[in-house]
């Protein structure tokens, strides 16, 4: 009873009965329509029937008088498959015709259109009564005359529709079970497998996926969506634990230099230069963490979708050309030099806010990182934004050692730091924020040879994706 309560909830029996109703509602109504039609129709033919032997008859009486129509009638009344034909004197008597019995008030009407009425046939033996399409006409001196059709063919014809109707609901019936039993199978096993998935993805298990059949239904497409969403979610998931396994290396290491170097300044004497030398190291550390909880923050709300800045129409050539100004003084300090190439304004739909610190993040990058090998060329750090098939295209490029091509989606995620020994100063996010601000512009991102160098490409869709 509890799995058959459990196939009955299912959304597969609700549709079976609905489709079964509809079709049944219109199935009876099609036939009960072709039942009326036809109906109708061979009543129209029998009218018209009786109306062309009411009309030979009557031909044949102003040629001949009554004793013409009694001699058509007999004759008529013994070919095979005749009408039905009577004609009575003033008294009921029958003088001719194949009808043995018709009600005795038929005959005393003065004359009437076609009716049904019960009748007899001279040649049967049968005392059941049948039924006939018949019309009464008066004669000149009193006469009777009636001419018919038999109704037992049309009888027959409704015998059929009624069977033919209830072998069809009864084959619908049949067909809606069978085709309920196989769609709720099908439809069950495939929340089965769901459920199993999920069950085992809450165990832990974030490798499981859902079945695809590879038909192409619905479920393939929902399966295909949630197998995309898990993959995502698992990436997350992972990425999660690589975050939490670099912040607990990159700010471990800064918190424990925080707090030895306070620990010295207390344990030797005392010693106001000292003490002052202390703080302001500390003050300096501070500021690195604060830089890198900011830089999370950021991260976090752009990847929220909520960025600081709304979006508006900005031209991409003068964020650059300022960026490239604020950073001017420090590329000279270090003996490198920026150039920058917008051969015509560039105008698009976004944050200004953000996309300023993604230039500022890579130029950034440029400066510490690339250095030529050798150190016998100054660092070059080349700048570029043009319109392209709809995108606006931000390259940075610089002439320094570059990244591998192996490495290159890796340094995209948060805390990864392709220098083992971590001694220049930095966090690994600068990438990761410049790739979560092209993720939020519904842009890409992308690393590639600059030979020599890094040469890394911003496309953000100029109409705002």
């Amino acid at each position: 009873m509890t799995s058959l309560g459990r196939v009955v909830r299912t959304t597969a029996f609700k549709l079976s009965a609905i489709y079964f109703a509809v079709f049944s509602i219109f199935a009876v109504a099609f036939v009960l329509y072709i039942s009326y039609s036809t109906n109708a129709l061979l009543t129209q033919q029998l009218e018209d029937t009786i109306r062309e032997e009411i009309r030979g008859l009557a031909d044949q009486g102003r040629s001949g008088g009554l004793m013409a129509i009694v001699d058509a009638i007999d004759q008529r009344s013994r070919q095979p498959g005749a009408s039905l034909y009577l004609i009575t004197d003033v008294s009921g008597r029958i003088l001719s015709g194949n009808v043995s019995d018709v009600p005795s008030s038929l005959l005393e009407q003065p004359g009437m259109g076609p009716i049904t009425v019960p009748y007899r046939r001279t040649s049967e033996d049968s005392t059941r009564d049948q039924l006939a399409l018949v019309q009464v006409l008066r004669l000149p001196g009193g006469f009777r005359m009636l001419v018919g059709r038999d109704l037992g063919e049309r009888r027959e014809f409704s015998e059929i529709i009624a069977r033919s109707l209830a072998w069809a609901v009864a084959l619908m019936i049949g067909l809606a079970l069978i085709s309920w039993f196989f769609v709720s199978r099908r439809v069950l096993k495939r929340i089965d497998s769901v459920s199993a998935t999920s069950r085992r993805i809450m165990s832990g298990d974030l490798t499981g996926r859902l079945e695809v059949t590879g038909t192409g239904d619905e479920f393939d497409r929902l399966a295909d969506s949630l197998n995309a969403m898990l993959e995502r979610i698992e990436a997350l998931l992972h990425g999660l634990k690589d975050v939490s396994d670099n912040i607990a290396h990159d700010l471990k290491t800064p918190l424990t230099r925080l707090r030895n170097r306070v620990e010295a300044a207390l344990a030797g004497p005392e010693d106001g230069g000292r003490y002052r030398e202390a703080l302001e190291s500390t003050i300096e550390e501070s500021d690195r963490l604060i830089q890198t909880f900011n830089a999370l923050l950021m991260i976090a709300r752009i990847e929220a979708g909520s960025p600081d800045g709304a979006m508006s129409e900005v031209e991409a050539g003068e964020i650059v050309r300022d960026v490239a100004e604020l950073y001017e003084p420090v590329a000279e300090e270090q003996g490198a030099a920026i150039e920058v190439d917008i051969p015509a304004p560039v105008t698009l739909k976004a944050s200004r806010e953000l996309l300023g610190q993604a230039v500022a993040n890579l130029i950034d990058n440029a400066l510490k990182y690339a250095h030529p090998e050798g150190g016998g060329m100054p660092t070059l750090i080349r700048i570029g934004v043009r319109a392209g098939d709809g995108d606006l295209v931000l390259s940075v490029a610089d002439n320094g050692e570059g990244i591998p091509a192996a490495e290159r989606d890796r340094v995209l995620q948060r805390f990864v730091r392709l220098e083992k020994s971590r001694s220049r100063p930095g966090s690994g996010l600068g990438l990761s924020l410049v790739a979560a601000v092209a993720r939020l512009h519904h842009g890409t991102i992308e690393l590639g040879d600059a030979n020599p160098g890094l040469v890394v490409t911003v496309k953000l869709p100029l109409k705002g994706g």
